[in-house]
């Protein structure tokens, strides 16, 4: 779990924050140029087979990790000082669900969801709903089944034999969440 936060940072957060942190040096120096080429990620269409497959099997790690986990299938909306991992000592704690579509590669996923309507309020550990929760997103890269498997429900059966074609998209994920005034 802590690896998807690890690994959702470095590869898509930091790489638009460079790219924000540039485009703000250059708004107090002047006009910006435009950009030469469009920011890529690491595991871009062009890059071998090897960099996606180690990809979705660190997804699929975590899968396993929470899966196999000792921890307590807790819900409540407190903070865990005693347990080293973010996403119960935060102020706004989530818990992972598994995020599963037999149409994607890979098909399960983990998912942030929050479990605090409000924030911890630091000084008294107690909900406080003056404040909100919400998950916070990132984008990351899936293959998509194009065509439907012959045989699976809402499937309907044309004259033309289908081949499973994937293709590389983007998909938007809760990977934690924070708390807002």
């Amino acid at each position: 779990q802590l690896l998807l936060c690890i690994f959702t940072f470095a590869m898509v957060l930091v790489p638009e924050a460079k790219d924000q942190s540039k485009a703000a040096k250059g708004r107090r120096r002047g006009p910006t140029r435009p950009p030469t080429d469009a920011p890529a990620l690491a595991w871009a269409l062009d890059d071998s087979y090897t960099s996606m497959a180690d990809y979705e099997r660190s997804i699929q790690d975590m899968v396993h990790q929470l899966r196999n986990s000792s921890e307590p299938g807790d819900t409540k909306c407190q903070v865990n000082l005693r347990l080293w991992r973010s996403n119960r000592r935060s102020l706004s704690p989530w818990a992972y669900s598994i995020n599963h579509d037999a149409t994607r590669i890979p098909a399960d996923i983990p998912e942030a969801r929050c479990l605090c309507t409000g924030c911890i309020n630091p000084f008294t550990m107690q909900e406080d709903r003056t404040m909100a929760s919400i998950p916070i997103y990132s984008r990351l890269p899936v293959r998509r089944l194009l065509c439907q498997v012959p045989g699976e429900v809402g499937h309907k059966p044309s004259g033309k034999k289908c081949h499973k074609k994937y293709q590389m998209v983007m998909e938007t994920i809760a990977v934690g969440c924070t708390c807002i005034f």
